[in-house]
């Protein structure tokens, strides 16, 4: 071996050795990268409408304050684009739950229906970790008031368990990323969540793109590129640090919510303390218990899926879990309650 190749030998074996590892994707990096794109219907019609700011998304604390009795009146205050994740892991799958937050629950056909203040539904994603930066995307459970919907991807290898699939969770490509992201819906008013087309915009509209740093208010109620902020559930002093808040939950895992304002009035009622965290989410018919959709995910997934390979149902991060006590016994006594 000649001198000049001994010499391009030794550098290139200099230069592998002294190139760091790629570091590991951080949780927030990882719900970035599966988080929806997101459809969300508009009404504008009505007087609790707000010309349509009703069914925009936001924060919780929308309005500077931890009070959830006042989020009704207080509405249509801060359009600022948000929404919520927390990543619970195991050595086998990351499951990555994604909360969608309004201050209205409205209806606009009077005598019919019951409203209420505050709103939060959304979904669990489950993501197997098959070696690659951030895995596989294998199946999906959302929240539709009280019912939960499960969904795969095309390709998916997970197949029906105790509950049958309700459909295909769609990928399309970002405008403000590389990545394919799942596509999810709302619906107007009641803000019912499912996979998109099963929900879909009819009329006015917002699309919305996920981000780690921006949040976007809409340029108006049809508004098809608005990007929300990614906020972390288990951040210091985030939802989580404040489910004992009783300003702002009624109970473990429930809003706290009144008939003050105009909630009710034109319509059937205004219904108090209805909507849920994440870790109240429920549906009474199927076998997890209140909240596991959140705070258990992989019984979840065993439950809903038949799971080919492994499905390591030990945490190797679960912030609920130091809670889990609490939360079995708030499941066990509290009343259902209904978003």
């Amino acid at each position: 071996m000649s001198i000049r190749v001994m010499a391009a030998v030794a550098g290139l074996a200099t230069a592998l050795v002294a190139a760091p590892a790629h570091a590991a994707p951080s949780r927030a990096e990882v719900a970035l990268r599966w988080a929806p794109i997101h459809y969300q219907d508009v009404d504008v019609t009505g007087s609790h409408a707000l010309a349509g700011k009703s069914d925009f998304i936001t924060r919780y604390d929308y309005d500077n304050n931890l009070v959830g009795t006042d989020n009704w009146d207080h509405a249509g205050q801060s359009t600022a684009a948000a929404a919520y994740y927390a990543v619970t892991e195991t050595s086998s799958h990351w499951f990555i739950t994604y909360f969608f937050y309004h201050p209205r629950d409205w209806v606009d056909h009077p005598f019919f229906e019951t409203e209420h203040e505050n709103d939060g539904e959304g979904l669990t994603e489950i993501i197997e970790k098959d070696g690659s930066e951030y895995g596989v995307l294998r199946a999906a459970v959302s929240v539709a008031h009280s019912d939960f919907f499960s969904y795969t991807p095309a390709g998916s290898t997970w197949t029906n368990g105790k509950e049958t699939i309700d459909g295909t969770l769609q990928l399309k490509a970002s405008t403000h990323d590389s990545f394919q992201h799942p596509v999810t819906a709302q619906e107007a008013k009641g803000h019912g969540f499912k996979a998109w087309p099963q929900y879909d915009i009819v009329g006015d509209g917002l699309v919305y793109y996920p981000s780690l740093t921006a949040s976007e208010s809409p340029s108006s109620a049809d508004d098809r590129d608005v990007q929300y902020q990614l906020i972390d559930i288990f951040a210091d002093g985030g939802m989580w640090a404040q489910r004992t808040n009783a300003n702002l939950f009624a109970a473990l895992g429930t809003f706290k919510g009144d008939t003050s304002g105009d909630c009710g009035v034109g319509t059937y009622s205004c219904g108090t303390n209805s909507a849920n965290a994440p870790w109240g989410w429920d549906d009474g018919n199927d076998v997890p218990a209140r909240g596991e959709i959140a705070t258990d995910p992989a019984k979840l997934s065993a439950e809903y899926f038949t799971v080919p390979g492994t499905l390591s149902r030990t945490y190797t991060y679960n912030p609920y879990n130091n809670a889990a006590a609490a939360l079995k016994q708030a499941a066990a006594t509290l009343p259902r309650t209904v978003d």
